[in-house]
């Protein structure tokens, strides 16, 4: 496993999401589309998303930014739009279309979704009691999904 590929995965473990989790996302976006979809197989297309320099990239700056902000190591005003995830700021969802966009244009619609409902890892990112600071996490966790989503997707419609 490439050096970037093993930190982007292991800064995941580290602020509290696991692959499995995000597989999870991903069972929730495709199940109604594939009645015989396994978790394992949402799994294999996290795990291949995850091999993208592109994610990578976007993970370790993600949580970067995250954790300098939880630590209240950045200039104003760009540390209280972090902490406070400020609605509008919007650089958090720019960063998640890096991975969204991988395996095309209905990437947007699962990224849309899942960002909506939050289930699963996603609604415990979004807690703000926690004292955690998880502005892109929860977005890029979102966009991992909806890429995994996506790939799955095509994949089975080139099958049939």
């Amino acid at each position: 496993m490439h050096q970037i590929e093993t930190a982007a995965k292991e800064w995941l473990e580290k602020r509290g999401v696991k692959i499995s989790e995000i597989a999870d996302l991903v069972y929730v976006l495709q199940k109604k589309y594939h009645p015989n979809l396994t978790k394992e197989e949402c799994e294999e297309n996290v795990n291949r998303v995850m091999k993208k320099r592109e994610v990578q990239n976007a993970v370790i700056t993600g949580i970067q930014l995250d954790m300098l902000g939880e630590q209240r190591k950045l200039m104003e005003p760009l540390q209280t739009l972090i902490e406070t995830d400020e609605s509008l700021y919007g650089v958090d969802e720019i960063l998640s279309f890096s991975i969204v966009n991988l395996y095309g244009s209905i990437g947007y619609t699962n990224y849309g979704y899942i960002d909506k409902i939050k289930p699963g890892v996603l609604a415990r990112l979004n807690d703000k009691s926690t004292g955690e600071c998880h502005t892109f996490l929860d977005d890029i966790v979102g966009a991992i999904a909806a890429a995994a989503s996506s790939r799955l997707a095509h994949r089975a419609k080139d099958a049939e």
